[in-house]
């Protein structure tokens, strides 16, 4: 099976999904999320810098559900339009942003 090159909007999608997860996670080691997680390291880290923009649904929501976010909330966050990754556009953290 060939795997077809990835849209722009797919990789934007996917370094949006990076940054709320580096965002989420604040202070707590990538390697801890990871293992609660039950995904390597490596993984997270290659989703967290956008290099996977299209990670697989288990593992988010393995993701997802170790640092407190609904599954919804990441797609309605990843979903919208470009606002500058890395920024929230409110001034609140990206759990606030998620959960509110």
């Amino acid at each position: 099976m060939v795997r077809l090159p990835l849209t722009p909007a797919e990789v934007e999608r996917g370094q949006r999904l990076g940054a709320l997860l580096r965002r989420a996670r604040g202070e707590r080691s990538m390697l801890d999320i990871a293992l609660d997680a039950r995904v390597s390291p490596e993984t997270l880290r290659k989703i967290e810098s956008g290099r996977v923009a299209t990670p697989a649904f288990p593992t988010i929501a393995a993701i997802a559900d170790v640092l407190g976010l609904s599954l919804d909330a990441v797609w309605a966050e990843i979903s919208r339009p470009e606002r500058g990754v890395g920024s929230t556009g409110s001034g609140r953290s990206a759990r606030e942003q998620v959960t509110s």
